[in-house]
């Protein structure tokens, strides 16, 4: 039985490119990828329902020869996404035969990522690497196998719900955030186009069909204009100045700044052509930390041209450090600075390790643990000792093959597949880490300080969330009960809009804090993170529901978590000439690692964490 294809022709309509209300930078990225598929792809950041993938489907229809457009579909494996051996061939026919995967399908067309950022690491690696090469080698299961493969990738993503890698959000040339329109007349114009095309598609496209035919032939006619040495000079020191790491940025200016000249007719590009394209290749490649903003102003562009081309040397009198006893751009004026628990300084980035069963590799940092698990890289197979797991294909065709005595190249020899020849897949995947911190937000001693220093220890440990996609969560308990202030995330844009009012004061429901934590912890335990909770607080428990004693309920709380298996920290608050050391008491009930700190800060709690993960 001959397999399906991978990605048969969609019989539905498209939307018209040109019918799109708005979303200007969105569609200048498309159109120039489609110009030149070497400057890297599109990412499109934005909530759902802002056009994202009828835009990426439209471009594809404007595209000459029939472009096909291919979708990825975030459970993809990595056979389906770069292909894999014909198993009728291999079946029937003794024989090894490469079948072409969704890269292959993809040839000359569109290829959209929905929610790139939730799609396993090692496929957006493999992705990227032949987007920027244009060829798709395959090297596995006895296959050797290259073919062309040069498209547009268009990747779409909610920040909210993770964000990708920095190593991975900078291989994608170009970035827009995309947003709905504000303006009521334009959001009631595209319900109406929409409508339209849903009562009578065919009508709508009639409609638009002269401007799509003109945009189809423009972009048929377009090719990548020249760019002078003297301009390539001033795309770098534009990267340069504004702190763009790597060459990348300076390649990805350049070429789609070509593509523009060449899209708007022109054979030569203009600094002007570099002015509009910068901040979307400009945009992802800015940010220094997850806490800082992403983006860049175009006065910021504008005034790094203007560097360049004054060159070095040639700056305005005045120019430089300001003067003694004027305070500079960044100062503030006394007494003007306000504060609500502000965070401490962020911590450097601090690899955290988990412990999971199974582990196949030894984490370095800036990048997670591997475990086997059923998704993820193929990097072994092995017979089955017990119930069969996931089939790995070419190594029981193989196996199979060898039993027989057959050559892999034989035409013929019906190859029949016995149960000794079976072999199970390994795959390994990467596992993060939930650190979950569980925070006394009552009015006790010193709370304003703690604090602080626990939302600097969550953009610490967000720093190193960031890079190896691991997750933080946040329960705060005051008053007479607790809440998760921050439910698991690695989103930069998440935590920053929820540490940054954290309230306190009221009595201390230790119990309350321990539960929910526990139940964050808990839910993360059948998932790909490994739970610590962190419990900061002096252990004096005032709060309990009514009849029952507060410190009883905290003891009660936290003998649970030692039930559930949740390794656990209990850093000790406690501040002040007499010490009660309750802590040290939950700890031992939680069988949990009891520290005291010196001096609670952001430095010193994401330190304590570290060690108690043993990173």
């Amino acid at each position: 039985m001959t397999p399906p294809p991978e990605n048969p022709p969609e019989p539905r309509i498209t939307f018209p490119f040109s019918a799109v209300v708005g979303q200007d930078d969105v569609k200048l990225g498309l159109l120039l990828c489609a110009v030149d598929p070497r400057i890297g792809g599109v990412l499109l950041r934005g909530q759902k329902g802002s056009a994202k993938s009828t835009l990426a489907r439209a471009v594809a229809a404007l595209m000459p020869g029939d472009a096909p457009f291919v979708e990825l579909p975030v459970g993809a494996t990595e056979d389906r996404l770069v292909g894999s051996i014909d198993l009728q061939a291999a079946l029937t026919e003794g024989r090894r035969r490469f079948h072409p995967g969704l890269l292959a399908a993809a040839h000359g067309g569109v290829l959209y990522v929905d929610e790139v950022n939730l799609l396993p690491d090692h496929l957006v690696d493999v992705l990227l690497d032949v987007a920027a090469s244009g060829v798709n080698r395959v090297e596995r299961e006895g296959i050797s196998e290259a073919h062309p493969s040069r498209f547009v990738l268009v990747g779409s993503m909610n920040p909210e719900e993770g964000e990708l890698r920095p190593q991975l959000l900078d291989r994608f040339g170009l970035a827009v955030d995309v947003t709905a329109s504000t303006v009521p007349a334009q959001r009631a114009e595209a319900v109406r186009r929409r409508l339209a095309f849903d009562a009578d598609p065919s009508s709508l496209r009639t409609e638009w069909a002269a401007e799509e035919q003109r945009l189809r032939d423009r972009l048929t006619a377009a090719t990548p204009a020249a760019v002078a040495p003297q301009l390539v000079e001033t795309i770098s020191a534009l990267c340069a100045s504004v702190g763009a790491e790597g060459l990348r940025a300076d390649l990805v200016i350049t070429r789609a700044a070509a593509a523009l000249a060449g899209w708007e007719g022109r054979t030569e590009t203009t600094v002007e052509d570099v002015r509009r394209v910068a901040p979307l290749a400009l945009a992802h490649r800015r940010r220094r930390s997850p806490f800082e903003e992403p983006g860049i102003g175009d006065d910021e562009i504008e005034e790094a041209l203007n560097d360049a081309a004054r060159g070095p040397g040639d700056g305005e009198p005045g120019d430089g450090e300001p003067g003694d006893g004027e305070p500079g751009d960044g100062e503030s004026e006394p007494g003007q600075q306000e504060r609500i628990a502000a965070p401490d300084a962020p911590t450097p980035v601090i690899p955290l390790q988990g412990g999971p069963a199974g582990a196949v590799s030894s984490p370095s940092a800036g990048r997670r643990s591997t475990a086997e698990g059923q998704r993820g890289r193929l990097v072994g197979d092995r017979a089955p000792d017990g119930p069969m797991g996931p089939v790995a294909l070419g190594a029981t065709v193989r196996a199979a093959a060898a039993r027989r005595g057959l050559s892999p190249d034989k035409e013929r020899g019906g190859v029949m597949v016995e149960a000794s020849d079976l072999r199970e897949a390994v795959r390994a995947q990467r596992v993060g880490n939930l650190v979950v911190l569980a925070v006394d937000a009552s009015g006790s001693m010193g709370a304003e300080r703690r604090m602080e220093a626990v939302k600097g220890a969550v953009i610490g440990l967000l720093l190193d969330a960031y890079q190896r996609r691991d997750r933080v969560a946040l329960v705060m308990f005051r008053g007479e009960g607790a809440e998760v202030a921050l439910r698991p995330t690695g989103s930069v844009e998440v935590a920053r809009a929820r540490l940054e009012q954290l309230p306190t004061g009221g009595r201390t429901p230790l119990a309350a804090g321990l539960r929910a934590a526990l139940e964050v912890a808990a839910a993360a335990s059948s998932g790909p993170h490994q739970p610590l909770l962190v419990v900061v607080s002096d252990g004096r428990a005032t709060a309990a529901p009514d009849g029952t004693d507060p410190v009883e309920a905290a003891i009660h709380a936290a003998t649970a978590v030692r039930h559930q298996g949740v390794a656990s920290v209990v850093v000790d608050a406690e501040t002040g000439p007499t010490r009660l050391g309750l802590a040290r008491t939950i700890a031992e009930a939680m069988g949990a690692r009891y520290l005291t700190l010196p001096e609670l800060t952001a430095t010193t709690l994401v330190s304590a964490v570290r060690r108690a993960a043993g990173g």
